[in-house]
């Protein structure tokens, strides 16, 4: 049976606040604690002080199968988060190890100086799928790169430094694209040969606009831009870049419609539009197979990263010929596009198509709005509960407020791994619980992760 382990079982307690949470663990706790006690101790010192790992207790994963991830000695995990959204459609899935160990059995890299079937055939498939008309794809190995490339693509074809991002962005750890990024505790440095304004976006809880309607608050953020263009700029403005919800930010999430109304204004000014798909693509959302779907407008530009190689690195940006074609120079990724990546890719999208994985996201990600509702109305330091599909957040603030509560959001993520349950957190301040099962999560598993959830909230309810 999947995640079944021969050791026997016991309890024992993880301090969450000032209480005890029990739950079962493996006999081998002891010995797996000092393994990755040792495995830290290796890790600090040779890794820069600025990657951490999660937890007080960090653990190590030693292999992973469907939803599941286990420790060297067996530990068990139900992963919903899935290596920040990456191995999207599941740990060592079987199409996916197929096709990589076929592809590594002939050769693994190439280059784009040389023809590649795996690569040139999954470029067709991006085109097709991406929406954008005669398009081209450029594939990059990380969704930093792509970023990158895409802002390289739009201020040379608009001749312009000038860029817009959005308030409580994330896309990317390069040079440049820190310089787009609206994150105070992920930012690294605020030196750019960008010229940056960040506009009124999606994250609403803690908008000026907060009280307005949907329609209200969408034409409140569009008017804010208009004056923005007509106060701060210089003109020629090169772009706009957006996630059509907010990954880093804590699956902050727009009104339907919001970046459509967005793009009207963005047209008449001759700005290009970005929509950087890195979490929200291949059908994560359920409703749509792109974010941008659910505003009722195609972007000049897009970006891809993460899921899409299920593991593998393996990112891109898709634009109308015209636009890529800016680039005149010789320029290639080494690494961007190889054999092995590509038919990772490959593997991984013909199976979302196959086993109708965007439908399934959309009804597991029903099942686990509906059980989790009624938790989240029932506790004051819930702010709420936002997001689409398989893309779900919870915000954590002190009772009756709105004032954040990253610790609280620490005591949660703990209280989970305390329930075999791994989560992410993210969020401006930190006090965000990221949810974000496989896309081929099932009904049982989704129970399993709900209880889980529900488990954790009553823990640190009552720490």
């Amino acid at each position: 049976m999947r995640g079944s382990t021969s050791s026997a079982r016991r309890s024992t307690s993880l301090l969450i606040g000032s209480n005890p949470v029990i739950c079962p663990i493996r006999a081998g706790l002891g010995q797996t604690l000092l393994m990755d006690s040792e495995l830290h101790e290796r890790y600090r010192a040779v890794l820069p002080s600025f990657v951490k790992p999660m937890y007080a207790e960090p653990i190590s994963l030693d292999r992973g199968e469907g939803s599941y991830v286990f420790t060297a000695s067996g530990d068990r995990y139900l992963d919903f988060f899935g290596g920040v959204l990456t191995t999207m459609i599941g740990h060592a899935h079987p199409k996916v190890v197929a096709a990589v160990q076929a592809q590594a059995a002939k050769v693994m890299h190439s280059s784009t100086l040389y023809l590649n079937e795996p690569m040139i055939a999954l470029a067709e498939k991006i085109c097709a799928l991406s929406g954008i008309p005669d398009a081209r794809v450029f594939f990059t190995t990380s969704g930093t790169e792509a970023n990158d490339t895409a802002l390289l693509l739009a201020t040379s074809y608009r001749n312009s430094n000038q860029v817009l991002a959005m308030r409580n962005s994330y896309h990317g750890r390069s040079f440049t694209t820190q310089a787009i990024t609206s994150h105070a505790s992920w930012s690294s440095t605020s030196i750019s040969g960008l010229d940056v304004h960040f506009v009124q976006g999606g994250y609403r809880l803690r908008s000026p606009f907060r009280n307005l309607d949907d329609a209200e608050f969408t034409q409140a953020c569009v008017d804010d831009l208009s004056q923005m263009l007509d106060m701060m700029s210089a003109g020629g403005i090169a772009c706009l870049i957006a996630e059509p919800i907010q990954g880093v930010g804590g699956f902050a999430t727009p009104p339907d419609g919001f970046f459509g109304a967005f793009k009207k204004e963005l047209d008449a000014n001759g700005i290009l539009l970005i929509s950087d798909e890195v979490q929200t693509g291949w059908g994560r959302t359920g409703e749509h197979y792109w974010g941008y779907e659910a505003h009722d407008v195609v972007p000049d530009m897009l970006t891809f990263a993460k899921g899409v190689g299920n593991g593998a690195s393996l990112a891109g940006v898709v634009a109308r010929a015209e636009i890529m074609d800016t680039i005149t120079v010789t320029s290639f990724s080494t690494f961007g596009g190889n054999p092995l990546s590509a038919a990772a890719g490959l593997a991984t999208l013909n199976a979302v198509e196959e086993e109708g994985m965007q439908a399934n996201a959309l009804t597991r990600g029903r099942q686990l709005t509906e059980a989790l509702g009624p938790a989240v109305e029932a506790h004051d330091w819930i702010a709420e509960l936002r997001g689409k599909g398989l893309m779900q957040a919870l915000e954590f603030v002190h009772p009756g407020s709105n004032e954040p509560d990253p610790a609280r959001a620490v005591a949660f993520l703990e209280a989970c791994r305390a329930h075999g349950l791994l989560v992410g957190k993210g969020g401006l301040y930190g006090n965000v619980i990221r949810i974000a099962p496989m896309l081929n999560v099932t009904e049982t598993e989704m129970q399993e992760g709900i209880e889980a959830l529900l488990g954790a909230i009553n823990a640190v309810e009552d720490r």
